[in-house]
């Protein structure tokens, strides 16, 4: 059986150059989800993070407001 590595949000944090906050944003914003939370609260996120929060910064990088992504993005997963 495969075991599915999540990350934790320094992990994150470590590999996309965001912030805390930023993360924490995203995700209240819904534009990334947690896989789910460890017993203590913490945040877990998946693979799939890294794909999604590199499109957000491509299309923040074309001057596209969180709302207009957020919409771009929901629209992606329809």
């Amino acid at each position: 059986m495969k075991r599915e590595k999540l990350y934790k949000i320094g992990e994150v944090m470590q590999y996309t150059g965001l912030s805390r906050q930023t993360i924490h944003n995203y995700t209240l914003a819904n534009l990334i989800s947690e896989a789910r939370r460890t017993p203590s609260g913490h945040r877990l996120y998946d693979e799939s993070v890294f794909d999604r929060i590199e499109k957000i910064k491509v299309l923040q990088s074309k001057n596209y407001t969180l709302q207009q992504i957020k919409k771009l993005l929901e629209k992606e997963n329809k």
